[in-house]
């Protein structure tokens, strides 16, 4: 049968300095790739607005309270005072899909007009007709 080989404390020793040392190598490369990854996001463009600006709430009406309706729509959209924008509903249809067709559809709400922007995401606008809610949606047409 095999004979059973004894390591000196000292070659134990050597063996787990080796290994901790690739451990290390491994956590170093892993953390500069998770930080080049990083990097690479925050000079993106489109996250340069935040991601929840962009893909959550754009063009959402985020608040209709006594201060007034505000809008998720500011100067990095290329909103302007003035401007006349259309407010949708999503409204679902009731009843299982039937095939590939949508069980929802956008229903026109009414209309706003910006009388105020905030910053680069947020907007104050007046209510031109209709009956918009909060969560609505709202953008401007372009012709």
């Amino acid at each position: 049968m095999g004979e059973e080989t004894k390591s000196s404390p000292r070659e134990i020793e050597q063996q787990f300095s080796t290994l901790t040392q690739g451990v290390k190598m491994m956590m170093k490369k892993s953390i500069m790739v998770a930080l080049a990854g990083i990097s690479m996001l925050g000079a993106s463009p489109l996250f340069a607005q935040g991601i929840g600006h962009t893909w959550f709430m754009r063009g959402s009406i985020v608040d209709t309270g006594s201060n007034g309706t505000v809008v998720c729509i500011g100067k990095a959209d290329g909103a302007e005072v003035g401007q006349k924008l259309e407010v949708y509903r999503v409204v679902t249809h009731p009843g299982p899909s039937k095939g590939v067709a949508p069980t929802y559809h956008r229903q026109l709400i009414g209309h706003v007009t910006i009388d105020h922007i905030f910053d680069d995401h947020f907007a104050h606008v007046s209510v031109a007709d209709g009956t918009p809610a909060k969560h609505d949606i709202v953008e401007l047409r372009k012709n």
